[in-house]
Parts: structure tokens; C-alpha cells; sequence
């Protein structure tokens, strides 16, 4: 069964993670889902940021947690991705809407309002100051657009069980994705995890520890798998029976799937 191809911040190799302009550019591409981390502003806004500072994209060192949404506003989240773009007299004029935070409420917006099926992919980092906070907001959101039931295009993911276990509580519909960083921790996560809980390992570990993959699956869980961005990871994915596969390059995934296929 072909997977969903799901844009890992977007699509993230060519555009800046998580600004509007990335996740334009994989709907663009085809993207089956899109993938987001969410972090909460010191004024309770969910922005979608994968680092718990602003040095790498966005060249500061404030914490997104100590700042207010119209702080985050001002600064641009998409330079650090092309720092010699000023420079360049012949590319095409950039809409800033485009390189600006953006806040899970507008991606959801988008996703909502496309003119097709578009499922995302919800992490929720922790630790945190705001902790179940997090959670709570999230649940919020997908409430107002009624994606708190059956058949929703969103789901919650994490490392953290709590996290998710929160969200079982609050939403207990809404489908989740337990993340493995390491092979060795799935012992003892899968006595503890939901039976129909999503588990999401990183591909190195699939790579690394060939019998994973299928120790999970044989404990009746589906597969969504992260980042995969080459031939040979996808390929792993395909043999494992891989669900959904998380990558920085839809576009060339989708290729990539559509040239398996033909063979």
C-alpha cells in the first residue's frame, strides 16, 4: 500500500521550515499532509516552531515562551534559509506574509479551507513552562473546526506519553503518534502506549536496528516514519509497510513513489 507522504515542516529542504511559504509550496507539490511542531507564546498563542529559541531561525536568542506573538511578528523567520537573497537583483519579489511566524490557527485555516483532503501532522514539544497548557490550546483549536472526531485529518504526535495521554482525555478521538527517538526505548513504551496508538520511529533507527520496524508493526501498530528524504530510506519504509513517511522533499517523494509504482 503507497504511504502518505506527509511535509516535514513543510517542504523544508528548498524553504524555510515552517513559514507559510513552506507549507504553500509542498500543498504545491502534492503533499498528502503536512507536519508542524507547535510551541505556545508568553501570550498564549500555539506558533509553529520547532526550537525552544529563535538563534537558528530567526537570529535571537529569546525563547519562544518569553515572547508575546506581536514580538515574534516583527521578525523575519525565513532569511536564514537564503541569506544572500537580498542580493540577488533577479529574483522574484517575496511576499513577507510568507517568511513571518505562523500560528497553528492559520495553518489550520489553510489545510481547512483547501481544495482537497490535506491531513497534518500535530507535534507538541515538551518540556515546556506552559506543560498540559500545550495540550489543552491544541485541543481548543481542533474543536472550533470540529476535527475532535471520527474520521479528523488531524492527529497529535510527541515523545512525551503524557502529552499524548492528554490529549486521549480531552479528545479521545483524535488519532496519535507516539515518537521513538531510540530503538531502545520501544520495550518499555510498548507496554505503556495506547493499542491503537501510531508509533513514529526516526528511519536511522529502522535503519540501524533492522528489527524494529517489524517488532512494532507485530505488536499491531501502524508505522509513520520520519524524516525520510532518499531512495534507499524510502524503499525500507516500503518493505516495512510504512503508513505515512515525513520528509523535507514531498515533491521528490512523490517521484519517487509514482516511478515505484510504474515499474
Amino acid at each position: 500500500m503507497r504511504p502518505q507522504v506527509v511535509a516535514h515542516r513543510g517542504a523544508s529542504h528548498e524553504n524555510a521550515e515552517h513559514t507559510l511559504g513552506a507549507y504553500v509550496a509542498a500543498l504545491d507539490a502534492g503533499a498528502e499532509a503536512l507536519e508542524c511542531d507547535v510551541r505556545m507564546t508568553a501570550d498564549g498563542h500555539l506558533v509553529c516552531v520547532h526550537d525552544r529559541d529563535l538563534r537558528r531561525t530567526a537570529s535571537t536568542k529569546a525563547a519562544v515562551s518569553t515572547m508575546e506573538l506581536a514580538e515574534l511578528d516583527e521578525l523575519d523567520f525565513a532569511a536564514w534559509k537564503n541569506p544572500w537573497r537580498e542580493l540577488d537583483d533577479e529574483a522574484p519579489a517575496r511576499d513577507e506574509r510568507l517568511d513571518r511566524v505562523l500560528t497553528l490557527r492559520t495553518l489550520l485555516e489553510v489545510v481547512a479551507d483547501y481544495d482537497r483532503r490535506v491531513e497534518v501532522a500535530i507535534e507538541t514539544k515538551h518540556p515546556t513552562r506552559y506543560g498540559g497548557l500545550v495540550e489543552r490550546r491544541l485541543v481548543e483549536q481542533l474543536r472550533h473546526l470540529g476535527w475532535d472526531r471520527p474520521d479528523s485529518p488531524a492527529r497529535v504526535m510527541s515523545f512525551s506519553i503524557s502529552a499524548l495521554r492528554r490529549v486521549e482525555r480531552l479528545a479521545p478521538d483524535v488519532p496519535l503518534v507516539q515518537l521513538v527517538e531510540k530503538a531502545r526505548h520501544w520495550p518499555a513504551l510498548s507496554k505503556v502506549i495506547g493499542k491503537d496508538w501510531i508509533v513514529g520511529p526516526g528511519i536511522r533507527e529502522l535503519d540501524d536496528h533492522r528489527k524494529l520496524g517489524p517488532r512494532i508493526t507485530r505488536a499491531g501498530h501502524d508505522l509513520h516514519v520520519w524524516t525520510v528524504n532518499t531512495p534507499a530510506h524510502l524503499d525500507l519504509c516500503l518493505e516495512l509497510g510504512v503508513k505515512a513517511v515525513i520528509t523535507d522533499r514531498p515533491a521528490y517523494l512523490l517521484d519517487l513513489l509514482d516511478e515505484r509504482e510504474a515499474r
